[in-house]
């Protein structure tokens, strides 16, 4: 009997260290499971951080760019009613140029209001500005505004520029002032 009671026993202290060690067993997996869950956590905590970094410094990016385009547009606004300003100043010279040199006029154009219209056109060139060319081109409704039309007997004159009144302008390839014109009747 005695036999049997340390057979209970072994067989009941084995049967608790089965049961400890399971238990153990289990724990240390519950917190591997736990730490790999809060390792997941982590990682997935710092791509959403790197996500909005990247979003962020794009953004602070496209915001650097649209400033600086900003300012240079601005600029170029601010420059082109400048010179907007000047061209009624402009037409006179031209205006005032074309007389004197009509031979049946008294008037003349001075060497030094000709070194300073030269001087202002050329000032104007370096600035981007360029008269459009109205010459013998076809009337295009973009680039010339009509002021008149007028009846042509050449059938190849007709819906094209007979006259100018107003030079137009262009700054940097953009249409700053369109030309007034007279043109052909169809």
């Amino acid at each position: 009997m005695a036999k049997d009671k340390k057979d209970d026993l072994r067989d009941s202290s084995s049967g608790e260290n089965f049961l400890n060690e399971e238990n153990e067993t289990s724990q240390k997996k519950a917190e591997k499971d736990s730490d790999a869950g809060k390792v997941q956590e982590l990682k997935e905590e710092l791509e959403e951080m790197r996500d909005k970094y990247l979003r962020l410094f794009a953004e602070f990016d496209n915001f650097k760019k649209r400033s600086l385009k900003e300012k240079v547009d601005m600029s170029k606004k601010a420059g082109a009613e400048v010179l907007l300003a000047l061209l009624p100043v402009l037409d006179d010279f031209d205006r005032a140029k074309k007389n004197a040199e009509d031979p049946d006029n008294e008037e003349y154009f001075s060497e030094g209001v000709e070194l300073v219209y030269q001087k202002l056109q050329q000032i104007l060139k370096q600035q981007g500005l360029t008269p459009m060319d109205t010459e013998d081109r076809e009337f295009n409704p973009e680039f010339h505004d009509a002021i008149a039309d007028i009846p042509v007997e050449d059938e190849s004159m007709k819906g094209k520029i007979i006259d100018f009144i107003e030079k137009g302008y262009m700054l940097n390839d953009r249409i700053l002032r369109h030309a007034k014109v007279v043109v052909g009747k169809r």
